[in-house]
């Protein structure tokens, strides 16, 4: 019996030794603790051998002190495997110092007891024929045992604690290590209590730390997770089918029944039904396609379908299928797409989306011709102004609808501004008269407007051809481009883009790109119009711009002063002038010339430069009197920000400069401005008394204008002064200044300065 039990015991330390190696050996977290533990384990259970195979006295001793100084051993690597295996299960806390304290004065005062005797002494008995010396405990040994129970019992307490505190998914693992523990502190408590020669217990402890081994590296409680994941599934919202290798559906989650219409469905009949609904799987999935609507219109459902296949040994052991219903997310996909792509108000295209579509049909259509159509409402401000914001929003609404009547279904339309729309018509659909017709008597009627309101719509028509580069926006450009050859803008509503449009576009670009160059080179340079008083005397001049073309030769203001006035290049121009207007007056001044130069401000002057500063700082540069440079503006400056300007104006006079208003009397708001404009100089256009037919009333008007003018402290000077017979009415009615082409018109420089010499050469003979 011995040598059978001698062998066991050699068998469990062998394997003992297998498991503190592969632990040793494994990158789990809990490796090196239950290596630690596995170790731990084979002292006891070696010295229970030598104990049990051995007849000396001497190896007896030796075995025993192994025996109990290993349990001390398996006390601290339980302590530690508890501590890993338990992590989360309290608040942190790391185990009290005094336990291992305790564990070492144990193992202290087993060593010390060949010398004291204390802790236990050998008796020699009879076992199978041979001697067995068989320990008697003393009171060391009481104290070895109420230290190792202690620790034991805490660590069953932790245990119990980690099964009643964690889910029962981790209780699992911790009710089998509790069990194990049970069942071996019972062995071992019944062989102290048994007397019996051989420590059989010593067999659970080699079982207990192979089962540690296994419980805590590698065991899973499938059936507990199985059923776990039993549960989830058959929570979640997706409808869930698994599959065995043959096809057959052998579980559906009550989701999947709902799916299929009937939870009393038979599993045999769900695969039938399931292929009816989506097709056969294969179809699916091998294709990658996951997509499946059932239904149409606002009935339509909308499904995404997920196989996985379950491999085992390079064999299909079975499928489950996830099906999900997108229906929602869908519907809330197209809801999000058609406000990214459609006018909140009218439900039209926006604009980027329509250029897409348009550039769509035009790519999928290359051999059919298109109209281009840009519509705008004239002055549409003025009708939200008139009738208010929600009667706006009512005529938007109503345009919209009427462009969608009265196009087909090969037309894109949306919506490109505010009160701008966007059609692409094919050329076959276009009907003009029609058209104009429909826009001629195009009214609204509402509670706002009870007897209707007629809305000017305006169509630029631009013509596409199979050689269009596609780029929908330039299209649209030139449609709105159409609309300046719109004269009677009451009779007439539709205008096509033509080549004098273009050639007129060409035009613009071509100057535009060469503005810089005709600065730098001098080509914009002043032409000067003298300015007389009423003795006839030059006394000035204004600066007017000039450009002389090297190919194109002498070009007139009015070929380019208008784009530049569009684009804000303007400033680059007038910023020239005041500087060349400087550098004149600079040279007079060194020549003793006494003479001024008017220098034009146009309105976008004041948007894009500090214009008093910089003219200030051109008049220190050339250390001019700052009255020397007169400040001609329109009436047209005041019309935005009027306030502003004047305190601009102000700051002008008060620095010197004298101000002068150009092309008073053609506004509306000449008279009512002129009581607050701070100016010194009124200029009065010739045009105003020369192209009525009641001549007497206009010259009346002329008259007071004059006379409110010398009331006021402001100089007058009339422009435009072509003949003697006006010269000398509007010098009778007490105009101080003239210009016009009676005295002379805008020449260059040197010209001017060549005809001032002989005026002043005339004058003093």
């Amino acid at each position: 019996m011995r040598n059978i039990f001698s062998v066991i015991f050699a068998v469990l330390i062998i394997a003992l030794m297998i498991c503190t190696y592969i632990a040793r050996r494994t990158q789990k977290p809990m490796g090196r603790t239950v290596a630690l533990f596995e170790a731990a384990f084979i002292p006891p259970v070696l010295g229970n051998l030598l104990i049990i195979s051995s007849v000396s006295r001497t190896v007896s001793f030796i075995g025993c002190y192994l025996f109990f100084l290993g349990f001390d051993m398996v006390m601290f690597a339980l302590i530690n495997f508890t501590m890993k295996y338990c992590k989360g299960v309290g608040k942190g806390q790391k185990p009290p110092k005094f336990i291992y304290a305790l564990l070492v004065i144990d193992a202290v005062q087993l060593l010390l007891n060949p010398l004291f005797g204390h802790a236990f002494k050998l008796e020699r008995i009879m076992v199978d024929g041979m001697d067995y010396y068989r320990f008697i405990p003393l009171i060391g040994q009481s104290f070895h045992r109420i230290v190792d129970y202690g620790i034991f019992g805490a660590v069953l307490l932790i245990f119990i604690l980690a099964i009643k505190n964690t889910p029962r998914i981790y209780s699992e693992k911790y009710l089998i290590i509790l069990l194990s523990l049970i069942g071996e502190g019972i062995w071992q408590t019944f062989y102290i209590m048994s007397r019996t020669p051989i420590d059989t217990s010593m067999l659970g402890f080699g079982v207990l730390g192979i089962l540690f081994f296994y419980f805590s590296l590698y065991y899973r409680p499938m059936k507990l997770l199985d059923r776990m994941l039993s549960g989830l599934v058959s929570e979640i919202s997706d409808a869930v089918f698994m599959f065995d290798a043959s096809g057959s559906c052998i579980w559906a989650n009550k989701n999947g029944y709902a799916l299929v219409g009937n939870d009393t469905l038979k599993l045999d009949d769900i695969t039938d039904k399931l292929k009816a609904m989506f097709g056969n799987p294969d179809s699916y999935v091998e294709s990658g396609s996951n997509q499946r609507v059932i239904g149409s219109g606002l009935d339509a459902r909308y499904y995404t379908l997920e196989e996985r296949r379950a491999i085992d040994n390079q064999k299909l052991s079975g499928t489950y299928l996830i099906v999900r219903d997108n229906t929602e997310e869908q519907q809330r996909l197209k809801r999000e797409m058609y406000d990214a792509t459609h006018d909140l108000m009218t439900g039209l295209y926006t604009r980027e989306y329509l250029y897409q579509r348009i550039y769509e049909t035009m790519s999928a259509n290359p051999d059919t011709e298109y109209y281009i159509i840009y519509v705008d409402v004239k002055n549409f401000k003025v009708v939200n102004e008139i009738f208010g914001t929600k009667f706006g929003d009512d005529a938007i609404m109503y345009i919209a609808n009427w462009i969608r009547k009265n196009v087909t279904a090969y037309c894109c339309y949306g919506r490109l501004a505010g009160d701008t729309f966007g059609v692409c018509m094919p050329k076959s659909q276009f009907n003009a008269e029609f058209l104009e017709d429909k826009l001629s008597h195009f009214t609204i009627k509402s509670e706002l407007a009870e007897n209707g309101y007629h809305l000017l719509i305006h169509l630029g028509v631009y013509a596409t051809d199979t050689d269009d580069t596609k780029d929908i926006s330039v299209m649209f450009d030139r449609a709105h481009l159409a609309l300046s050859n719109i004269r009677d803008e009451y009779n007439t509503h539709i205008a096509y883009y033509d080549n004098e449009i273009r050639e007129k576009l060409l035009w613009n670009q071509e100057i535009s790109s060469q503005v810089y160059n005709a600065i730098s080179t001098d080509q914009l340079r002043p032409y000067l119009q003298p300015i007389a008083d009423k003795s006839g005397r030059i006394v000035g001049a204004e600066a007017l711009v000039r450009w002389i073309h090297p190919d194109k030769g002498f070009l007139s203001p009015i070929s380019f002063i208008p784009v530049f006035e569009k684009n804000g290049m303007i400033v680059e121009v007038d910023k020239h002038m005041w500087r060349c207007a400087c550098e004149i007056l600079s040279r007079w001044q060194k020549e003793n010339i006494d003479l001024f130069i008017s220098v034009n401000i146009s309105p976008k002057d004041f948007y894009f430069v500090d214009v008093v500063a910089e003219i200030k700082k051109l008049v220190e540069e050339y250390s001019l009197e700052p009255s020397k440079l007169r400040i001609e503006i329109t009436e047209t400056v005041m019309m935005n920000d009027a306030e502003n300007r004047m305190k601009l104006l102000d700051e002008f006079r008060k620095s010197g400069f004298i101000v002068e208003m150009d092309d008073f009397g053609s506004g509306y708001s000449s008279l009512n401005m002129l009581k607050d404009m701070p100016v010194d100089v009124v200029k009065i256009d010739m045009k105003f008394l020369g192209k009525t037919s009641e001549k007497q009333k206009a010259r009346t008007i002329v008259k007071n204008i004059i006379n409110l003018t010398k009331e006021l402290g402001i100089i007058s000077l009339t422009e435009g002064v072509e003949t003697q017979e006006q010269y000398e009415v509007l010098e009778q009615m007490g105009c101080n200044l003239f210009q016009g082409y009676y005295f002379a018109k805008p020449m260059p420089v040197s010209d001017f300065e060549d005809f001032y010499d002989k005026l002043a050469d005339n004058r003093t003979k």
